[in-house]
């Protein structure tokens, strides 16, 4: 058996059951007391002989693993109260958390115990706890709902543990503020996550970060002008994140523009805007939501493969040329003006996914599937759902071009209608390789005979629509 593969073993069957850590416990506990008779859930001590032998055989096997192995398996446990458990079995284990853990986690919402200790206590906790290490990779610090920390404390952290760190997870509040740029800035960090955090006075050629590929800011204030020269300080960015970030207003309207020949990948969450300017070359996916902007033009090269925007509020959209490559398309919550939007991605002759679900056309705009037929002749998921109305339905299955390549369909309504049955048959009828129909309903708790009915026709027509599609396996998912 190979050492990766024994080392998931072990994790899979100790560490992820929670097998081993009870187990420790009991045999520890049973010890400590000196019990002779102990009673757990109305099973006595003697059902446990069995194990506790097993454990014993355990330990000899676990003295044997080398401790670079053990290192590796305490690091799939990540969370500091159970790797300090863990480690505590033999001194082979210890040796192995000073020397060879690379990943620890420290998550308030993982132990209730601490938000129960004073933050002078779990300051001391967390200090012993790193301290005891050397060489960790990844370190994660969350602490939700806990008091602010002494900023000479977590300053002490990230000095003792910044030069071999990889990847770095910070949600914690200090007074005053720590400036996580200029500790870890010029290092090897690969993946940054900050919350919660304030970043001011951004200096690229002193604050750059070499190897950085992901940055994650959620709830960090930083002004435009200091976001755009973070970006510029991490050469290498493939994976960006912003999740409602407060960025301060320098004038009355706020405006961000970013670039980065690297990036890859951008998620934006929760953020209001003026403006914002993307230019990036290699970028490949794009998603915004819960988003309120006037403008948000991206300028790149053809390489965008995944655009998905869910709840967003925004005048005007410009993709630019970037839409050649367009794989997925996936719009949720949103004011479609078909004729614009259309335009917009007309020219992705290789799309295989387009999702338009809960949206609004604006006055009788439809969308066709003509056009979608015509456009896009490599698509093999459609999803569509939106508020059906008589002349605009009849509009949009006029045509004769088929969906040639659709293998999925899946189906949904805001309001159920009778109009849903028929527009069902005629979008089968438009997919003669469809091997999934997937229908999603909301359906309300307090229902009136009228929709009663409409919901009795419809499964009725549905039953005798899949008839004539034996080959077609159907789902229903309601609400």
């Amino acid at each position: 058996m190979g050492c990766s593969t024994f080392e998931l073993f072990f994790y899979l069957n100790f560490s992820g059951s929670w097998f081993f850590l009870k187990l420790w416990r009991f045999h520890y506990l049973t010890w400590k007391s000196g019990y002779s008779k102990l009673n757990f859930g109305g099973f006595d001590s003697d059902c446990f002989i069995g194990l506790l032998i097993s454990f014993a055989d355990l330990i000899k096997v676990m003295e044997q693993l080398p401790v670079e192995v053990i290192g590796n398996i305490l690091s799939r446990l990540g969370g500091a109260r159970d790797v300090v458990i863990a480690s505590a079995t033999c001194k082979k284990w210890q040796e192995a958390y000073r020397k060879h853990l690379h990943t620890l986690s420290f998550n308030s919402n993982d132990w209730s115990v601490y938000h129960d200790l004073t933050t002078t206590r779990l300051e001391i906790l967390i200090t012993q706890t790193i301290f005891q290490t050397s060489g960790l990779q990844g370190l994660s610090i969350l602490m939700d709902d806990v008091d602010e920390f002494s900023a000479s404390t977590v300053i002490a952290w990230l000095m003792y543990t910044r030069e071999t760190l990889r990847r770095l997870y910070y949600n914690v509040r200090t007074t005053p503020n720590v400036n996580i740029l200029e500790i870890c800035g010029r290092q090897k960090l690969e993946v940054l996550a900050l919350a919660h955090n304030t970043i001011t006075g951004v200096e690229p050629n002193f604050q750059r970060f070499p190897c950085l590929k992901s940055l994650s800011l959620s709830y960090v204030s930083i002004s435009a002008l200091d976001l755009s020269l973070l970006l510029t300080a991490c050469q290498k960015i493939e994976i960006l994140e912003l999740v409602s970030p407060e960025i301060a207003m320098l004038d009355a309207q706020v405006t961000v523009e970013l670039t980065s020949p690297t990036l890859k990948s951008i998620y934006v969450e929760a953020i209001s805007l003026d403006k914002f300017i993307l230019e990036a070359d290699s970028i490949e996916r794009l998603h915004l939501k819960d988003c309120a902007l006037e403008l948000f033009e991206l300028v790149g090269r053809g390489t965008l493969k995944h655009f998905k925007i869910d709840d967003v509020s925004v005048i005007h959209l410009d993709i630019g040329d970037t839409v050649d490559n367009l794989e997925i398309v996936d719009v949720s919550s949103f004011t479609i003006f078909w004729p614009k939007f259309y335009q917009m991605i007309s020219r992705s002759s290789k799309l295989k996914k387009l999702r338009l679900w809960d949206v609004v056309f604006d006055e009788d705009e439809v969308l066709d599937l003509e056009t979608i037929g015509v456009c896009f002749p490599q698509l093999s998921h459609l999803s569509l759902s939106y508020d059906l109305k008589d002349g605009v339905l009849h509009y949009g299955l006029q045509g004769s071009a088929n969906l040639e390549n659709v293998a999925v369909l899946e189906l949904g309504w805001p309001v159920i209608s009778d109009l849903f049955s028929h527009w069902v048959e005629g979008l089968l009828k438009r997919c003669p390789n469809l091997r999934r129909l997937v229908i999603f309903g909301v359906i309300s708790e307090i229902k009136t005979h009228e929709e009663c009915l409409l919901l009795a026709k419809f499964t009725s027509s549905i039953v005798q629509l899949m008839r004539k599609y034996l080959h077609v396996e159907v789902q229903f998912d309601y609400e």
